[in-house]
């Protein structure tokens, strides 16, 4: 959410960021609420004023009681209850306002970076840095359902039964290689100097509005029926949620967080859920990075967390780039965001792994998350999250770039101790 300063000051910036992430049918919202805000501005001066009248009033019907004027001060307190009156109408007026405003005000984008590509779409992302040489081995790399079904490690065909398109049971070692993988993420993370944290799986739905946009909320998330509860898509929405309407103090900032935790999605309107693969699916675990920052600082984090990602891929000795997204593919809440890519021997091209984005103060307002400053002052905070690693997507990138020609994977240096000592995962017997 926005400053609604810019509106107030600066109306035609808002509506070119909109242009510019073509989303024009959201223009006439600037303009509304500009009208909404001026007539709340407009009730707030006559409500103080009415309230100031009240006030003097209160003390001359002090004194013609004083002064047993009854009657004279029987006509002053039937002006005060009209004015009463008219102030609890003013407020009325006021909260439905601001009600609408919120609404708006929740659905209007983030301002964007001004090097942000601009694209309508994911096709205008742009390719930033390339991170080790990709390469195609001299035999066919097969689907990697496939190559889990060679080491033992997955059935599909039961998760069908018990829940759906959507799932998988993991075996064996490759089901071993998953935590592997997370374990390794969670303490390569710990290693930079950020506090591991298991948050809450569920979360209520005002977390949710805060976190995220309203047609992110409908396609990604699981509703508790008859609780307001909400399985979180990532847990980047309980961390965040955890500040909300908190001050917190200057001094401890930056807050640099690491998280586990399953993560369940509805993937509506999404390219749909794949039959054979474990790429799209609707329930997957992740280990998560989270900054809480000053704003000042929020950029140079940007930089450290996308990296942080690449230093991991690149130790498990997987070949990844950056995609930097462009305006029409940033969420509303975004003021920049990157993706990180790994290669694909078997399809010759990259896919996504990791997202990286810096969301400036627009959650920090829908949550009301502020801290402290040097002056004493209650400002908003910057935030930021970045996917350390999902392991089911995570998968198909390791397995494919470690695959051997007789369908064996090779495990690199840094997961063998996660592994029980095993540099090799076997086709199974």
């Amino acid at each position: 959410m926005i400053d609604i300063n810019l509106i107030r000051t600066n109306k035609e910036l808002v509506k070119e960021n909109i242009r510019k992430k073509f989303q024009n049918k959201k223009l006439v919202l600037v303009d509304e609420v500009e009208e909404l805000d001026k007539k709340v501005r407009a009730l707030k001066q006559e409500g103080d004023n009415l309230r100031q009248s009240r006030n003097a009033l209160s003390t001359q019907i002090g004194g013609l009681m004083k002064d047993k004027k009854v009657q004279e001060a029987n006509r002053v307190k039937e002006q005060v209850r009209k004015t009463n009156e008219r102030i609890a109408e003013i407020e009325a007026e006021e909260e439905k306002l601001n009600a609408q405003i919120k609404k708006d005000m929740m659905t209007i984008p983030n301002i964007i970076a001004s090097d942000v590509p601009i694209g309508e779409n994911d096709t205008k992302n742009v390719e930033g840095k390339r991170f080790l040489e990709p390469k195609i081995p001299d035999f066919e790399i097969p689907y990697h359902t496939e190559i889990m079904e060679k080491l033992g490690g997955i059935d599909i065909d039961s998760s069908r039964r018990t829940s759906g398109q959507g799932f998988y049971y993991l075996l064996g070692d490759v089901a071993r290689l998953h935590s592997a993988i997370l374990a390794y993420a969670r303490d390569f993370m710990i290693n930079k100097g950020f506090t591991y944290v298991i948050p809450p799986f569920m979360i209520r739905g005002d977390v949710v509005s805060g976190v995220m946009s309203f047609d992110e909320m409908d396609n990604m998330m699981y509703k508790i029926e008859g609780e307001d509860l909400y399985l979180i898509g990532t847990s980047e929405h309980s961390m965040i949620g955890r500040f909300m309407g908190q001050i917190i103090d200057g001094n401890k900032l930056p807050l640099t967080l690491t998280s586990y935790s399953p993560c369940f999605r509805k993937e509506k309107g999404a390219h749909g859920i794949e039959e054979r693969g474990v790429y799209r699916i609707h329930q997957f675990e992740k280990q998560e990075m989270i900054v809480i920052c000053k704003p000042e600082d929020a950029e140079k984090w940007y930089e450290k967390m996308w990296n942080y990602s690449v230093e991991l891929f690149v130790s498990m000795e997987i070949p990844v780039r950056q995609l930097i997204c462009c305006s029409g593919d940033l969420a509303d809440l975004k003021y920049r965001s990157c993706d990180i890519e790994a290669w694909s021997p078997r399809q010759k091209k990259y896919f996504e792994v990791c997202s990286c984005s810096n969301l400036t103060d627009a959650q920090a307002r829908r949550l009301n998350i502020k801290y402290k400053n040097e002056k004493g002052e209650n400002v908003y905070a910057n935030t930021l999250n970045n996917t350390v690693v999902a392991p089911p997507r995570m998968l198909i990138a390791f397995l494919e770039n470690h695959l051997q020609k007789d369908g064996s994977v090779t495990i690199p240096k840094v997961l063998q101790p996660y592994m029980g000592g095993k540099t090799k995962i076997e086709v199974a017997r």
